[in-house]
């Protein structure tokens, strides 16, 4: 089983900052991809940021050059510092661990739970 958690959701101003953390954890060979996503209500998850084994990052357009998505390979861990907050930015952030297992050989997809960020004056 693998485990994804999330924290350091929070309240906070306009033009402030947060850092999220994420933390895979369980029975796997190796983390792929990980990106981080957020959704407000009655609206679709959206993509914010991916961080690919690779090293290759993207953004979502609307966060590129405040945001930035950067990983600890050695701890399963991955980060997403937001700078410059805006109101449009409040949302449940959620991150996404792709996983590698043996026996067969497969790939997963595993979610955290959650953690609200809202930005407001």
């Amino acid at each position: 089983q693998v485990q994804v958690v999330e924290s350091g959701g929070g309240l906070v101003q306009p033009g402030g900052s947060l850092r999220l953390s994420c933390v895979a954890s369980g029975n796997f060979v190796r983390l792929h991809d990980m990106g981080w996503y957020r959704q407000v209500p009655e609206k679709e998850r959206e993509l914010v940021a991916l961080s690919a084994r690779s090293g290759t990052k993207t953004y979502a357009e609307s966060v590129r050059g405040r945001f930035t998505i950067s990983r600890d390979y050695a701890k399963n861990t991955v980060y997403l510092q937001m700078n410059s907050l805006k109101p449009e930015d409040t949302a449940v952030y959620y991150c996404k661990a792709g996983v590698e297992v043996n026996n067969p050989p497969r790939r997963y997809d595993y979610w955290g739970q959650g953690t609200q960020v809202t930005v407001s004056s």
